[in-house]
């Protein structure tokens, strides 16, 4: 048999997709109550075309059957909200922490619905946005140099001279440098090659606010080996301040992003728990997604995320 007369019979016949009880509400919404437990996770993920869908899972159920809680179209605050309502109150009553991250819609609905629920901003997200901060600023002294480097050709072609572009030590122009050391700065010292190493060093010799920089993000990523929430909280408020004493302009927004969601930050260190669940389960729903070769059928799509994981 043709597998797509295959996937035609299973849909209609032997599926039971046509008797579905969610079935006239599937595209909007999810619910399924008996998943619901202590300790959840919400994020967004797009299904097909760019359409965005907030996924809400019981960590307890580690990507598997049993995880999927709610399903909702759309990520504005009042639609979740409105969707989640439909559980029982003493069901959203045992809910003791969400996992989240920094996006106050998420935010906001979750602190209507689960109500006895602690908010806890994942530690992944936090630690990006410095991570991207430190990127922004080596991605603008590449483009920097790209500048010096279109300047000194023109100069060169205007003098009728062969241009000889800057060589460091180890062969490499200054861009490319600052092109090849991405993932050098998304490692920690210890993690580095020998290879690695050589170029770090010539890296923050030619560049030495990009090592300031490097070392205050290290700074960062280690306030999360704290046991303590007490002990967390003192090492971010010394890191902004450093931050401002340094005048690292790039990580205002980092410091001032942290200042503003401290609570739910060091909300962290309670459990030490993180968001991890979630994106594993959005790493299965793509796998399948990219099996199937793409979503053609929302609701039948929908209907086979509830038979895995609901």
């Amino acid at each position: 048999m043709q597998p797509s007369k295959l996937n035609r019979h299973y849909k209609k016949y032997s599926s039971g997709f046509k008797d579905w009880n969610q079935l006239t509400h599937c595209e909007d919404y999810l619910l399924f109550p008996d998943n619901i437990g202590a300790y959840l996770s919400i994020d967004e993920l797009s299904l097909s075309k760019g359409e965005l869908y907030t996924f809400v899972t019981n960590k307890n159920g580690r990507a598997k059957q049993g995880t999927l809680v709610a399903v909702i179209k759309g990520t504005l605050s009042k639609d979740i909200i409105t969707t989640l309502m439909k559980l029982c109150e003493h069901k959203r009553l045992q809910v003791k922490e969400v996992t989240l991250d920094m996006a106050k819609n998420m935010e906001a609905a979750v602190k209507q619905v689960f109500t006895n629920a602690t908010l806890v901003t994942d530690r992944f997200h936090v630690i990006k946005l410095a991570m991207e901060a430190l990127q922004h600023i080596r991605i603008n002294l590449r483009w920097k140099e790209l500048d010096k480097e279109n300047a000194a050709i023109k100069k060169a072609k205007e003098q009728q001279i062969k241009y000889e572009p800057v060589m460091l030590e180890n062969g490499e122009t200054p861009k490319q440098l600052l092109a090849r050391c991405k993932y050098i700065l998304a490692k920690k010292q210890n993690d580095w090659t020998e290879n690695q190493i050589q170029r770090a060093t010539l890296l923050f010799k030619y560049f030495p606010e990009l090592e300031t920089a490097y070392h205050q993000t290290l700074a960062f990523r280690n306030i999360y080996e704290n046991q303590q929430k007490a002990s967390a909280k003192t090492a971010f408020e010394q890191w902004i301040q450093k931050v401002q004493e340094q005048a690292l302009k790039e990580f205002y927004t980092v410091a001032n992003t942290v200042k503003y969601n401290l609570d739910n930050i060091l909300n962290f260190f309670n459990n030490r728990n993180t968001n991890a669940n979630a994106e594993s389960f959005n790493a299965k729903i793509k796998l399948f997604r990219a099996n199937l070769r793409g979503v053609t059928d929302t609701k039948f799509f929908l209907f086979r995320l509830h038979k895995l994981f609901a």
